[in-house]
């Protein structure tokens, strides 16, 4: 067993203040309640973390269409069978509400037995008939609509659960149908995901269509913050050499409820034998004592006497497996902390999959998207009697001097830190960035601290009801546009993703030592930015960039200031502290400062403390040796930039400049004028 050690990269404390489990008068949850204030829209979109209450969300929005919007139906499409569980009858009107949610069985097709295919009719026959509310799949509803056309669909709510599977890309089936409704726009459309962006950086919506959907955003903080039992959840990745079955037992932790997804058959990590890796994970546990008959779990004895109960969802024996399943789904164990203590999956087990007992996500090797990483980590993020603290591991093979797949090992390490990134991101408080001037004043219902608010420096104020945290910020451009400020407050986590992901960006944030910071705040995510929103104007998109930079930046200085050393943190205040910590620290909070800052330097040194050196010196060669130089693109963006820096300074940017952005924007018009020059010559 190698010496390689766990190093949490997100460890976020929250203060257990119980509202977010709290009911009003009509039993909705404030995430309910939320999105209940905006029944009336035609287009809208929840976005909402695991055990919010999405499903039930939609109930409520649903009965109220169906009675009071003269919506003639419901139907109600999930990514797969297990889901359609989600929406079963509910009394709702037990806990304040005027109606029950009724399905009647036949027409929920997740419970029917055969194919996708074979179920088509019926939706048909749904669709003919006086029943009010359908749940099919993903599937189910795409041959539908293609064999039936979308004009069956009027005058119908479509309810699409986990949206994200959703694409803008053309040849994405479910995408084009909702491009198609929208566009007849004779259909009321509610979407719901608790990650609206996708692993293969492929955008959900245009934004053209995107802007048609009114949106309710309740966040990951909100929800955990408002949690009864929940209060700390840690995020890492653990670099292991050899074969993970060897190093397995050094994160699995047989005290602690687990569910373990092992790694696909097709990668690395897999010794290309799931079911003798399934048998070495048990035989690590302790002697196996056979299997219960009632729910087919495997019966462990550890050495300190313990029987753990585990469920197996690899075996490929179908009758096996579905009897697990089906023992794992039992309504009358859900609050049963001893049913199962130990769940082993593959491909199961992840989206809609709803354990609140789950205390540690188990992931060997890389899974195929950070949508999917997110999916996982919901896993254990629900709120459970005696459970304080959750956490997601990624147990990753480390690259391997005498491996040829060093690249594909190279790969998976940068999709770690950017899933890390963009989990850091998810978890945080949002922002609201104000430009600081002398007349500002304090924003009732923010505490500024023990101080209060100082109209001399830049303030730092936080919201305890919505865990909004507001800074003022010199220099910072102001979004203009009613749209542009609602991306500004509301969605800068969803579209700052592709930054994250874009390999190129992180390669160079994390291991490019003669990097100039504002390569990648101001030309790569100004790039993006405009690829996003094509539409705005350039003074709101330059607004909207910044606010993501800032935001970006500001939660790795707050991580960086409330580290204490071991990369825990720990007081439910650490990250505010933090944010207040790096305000005060600097001379002036200004935006210039912000672009200075590496967006990847504090991942860089988490992936310092949890790699070997050599592992770490390797994977820099590999990247280094790939890296690229100018390009037009690339010149023309620090041109623009270059043009801003002249209306600033009143001149152009100079290639001897001692400020090293100076001398790159410099650089690259020199780069252009070459070009422009070697044309010529041609």
């Amino acid at each position: 067993m190698s010496n390689s050690i766990s190093v949490p990269s997100v460890s976020v404390s929250y203060s257990q203040d119980g509202t977010s489990t709290k009911s009003n008068a009509l039993g909705m949850r404030p995430m309910q309640e939320r999105a209940y204030q905006k029944r009336g829209e035609q287009y809208l979109l929840i976005k909402s973390p695991p055990a919010s209450g999405k499903s039930r969300a939609l109930m409520f929005i649903a009965l109220d269409k169906l009675e009071n919007q003269g919506i003639k139906q419901t139907i109600i499409v999930v990514p797969e069978k297990s889901i359609g569980s989600s929406f079963h009858n509910e009394p709702l009107s037990q806990f304040g509400f005027w109606a029950d949610w009724q399905v009647e069985p036949k027409w929920n097709l997740c419970d029917a037995p055969g194919t996708d295919g074979g179920k088509v009719e019926a939706v048909k026959k749904f669709i003919d008939s006086d029943a009010k509310v359908l749940v099919c799949t993903h599937a189910t509803f795409r041959f539908a609509v293609d064999k039936f056309g979308i004009e069956v669909l009027d005058d119908r709510l479509i309810a699409v659960d986990e949206f994200h599977h959703v694409s803008a890309n053309p040849d994405n089936k479910l995408g084009d149908h909702i491009r198609q409704l929208m566009t007849r726009d004779k259909t009321h459309i509610v979407a719901m995901t608790g990650s609206y962006f996708r692993g293969d950086a492929e955008a959900v919506l245009h934004p053209e269509d995107e802007s048609k959907f009114d949106t309710v955003t309740y966040t990951y903080y909100e929800q955990l913050n408002g949690y009864q039992y929940l209060k700390q959840l840690d995020i890492g990745y653990y670099f292991y050499a050899g074969s993970y079955t060897d190093e397995i037992m050094a994160v699995l932790n047989p005290d602690d409820k687990t569910i373990l997804h092992i790694p696909n058959v097709n990668s690395r990590e897999s010794t290309k034998d799931k079911i003798r890796e399934v048998e070495h994970i048990i035989d690590e546990l302790g002697e196996w004592q056979g299997a219960d008959p009632d729910t087919g779990f495997q019966l462990v004895k550890t050495a300190e006497g313990k029987t753990l109960r585990i469920a197996d969802l690899v075996d490929d024996d179908a009758s096996k497996r579905d009897k697990v399943a089906a023992a794992l789904k039992d309504p009358s164990q859900k609050n049963n902390r001893e049913h199962v203590d130990i769940i082993i999956a593959l491909g199961m087990a992840k989206e809609g999959f709803d354990w609140i007992w789950c205390e540690h996500a188990l992931t060997i090797g890389y899974r195929s998207s950070l949508t999917e990483i997110v999916q996982i980590i919901g896993r254990a993020t629900r709120d459970a009697p005696g459970k304080t603290r959750a956490r997601f591991t990624n147990l990753i093979a480390e690259p391997d001097a005498t491996e040829i797949a060093v690249t594909e090992a190279v790969n998976d390490t940068l999709k770690a830190i950017a899933a890390s990134l963009l989990m850091e991101q998810v978890l945080a408080p949002r922002f609201e960035f104000k430009p600081k001037h002398p007349n500002n004043q304090a924003t009732p219902g923010f505490d500024y601290g023990e101080e209060g608010y100082n109209p001399d420096q830049c303030n730092v104020g936080v919201n305890p009801e919505n865990g909004l945290i507001q800074m003022e910020i010199k220099g910072l451009a102001e979004p203009k546009s009613p749209e542009a400020q609602r991306i500004c407050l509301e969605d800068l986590a969803d579209w700052y993703t592709p930054f994250i992901q874009d390999k190129p960006t992180i390669e160079r944030g994390l291991f490019d030592e003669e990097l100039v910071p504002e390569e990648l705040t101001q030309v790569q995510m100004g790039k993006i930015v405009k690829e996003k929103f094509p539409d705005l104007d350039e003074e709101d998109q330059e607004a909207v960039r910044q606010h993501a930079i800032a935001a970006l930046n500001l939660v790795q200085q707050a991580k960086k200031e409330a580290d204490d050393g071991t990369g825990d943190t720990a007081a439910n205040t650490s990250f505010i502290d933090g944010i207040r910590k790096f305000a005060l620290s600097v001379t002036e909070l200004d935006m210039d400062l912000i672009d200075r800052i590496n967006p990847f330097g504090e991942a860089y040194a988490i992936l310092a403390k949890s790699m070997s050196e050599e592992r770490l010196k390797q994977v820099a060669a590999v990247i280094a040796a790939k890296r690229v130089n100018l390009s037009v693109e690339e010149a023309r963006e620090l041109a623009k930039r270059a043009l801003r820096f002249k209306n600033e300074k009143g001149r152009l940017p100079s290639l001897t400049a001692a400020d090293p952005w100076e001398k790159r924007m410099a650089e690259g018009i020199a780069y252009l004028q070459r070009k422009v020059k070697e044309e010529d010559d041609a």
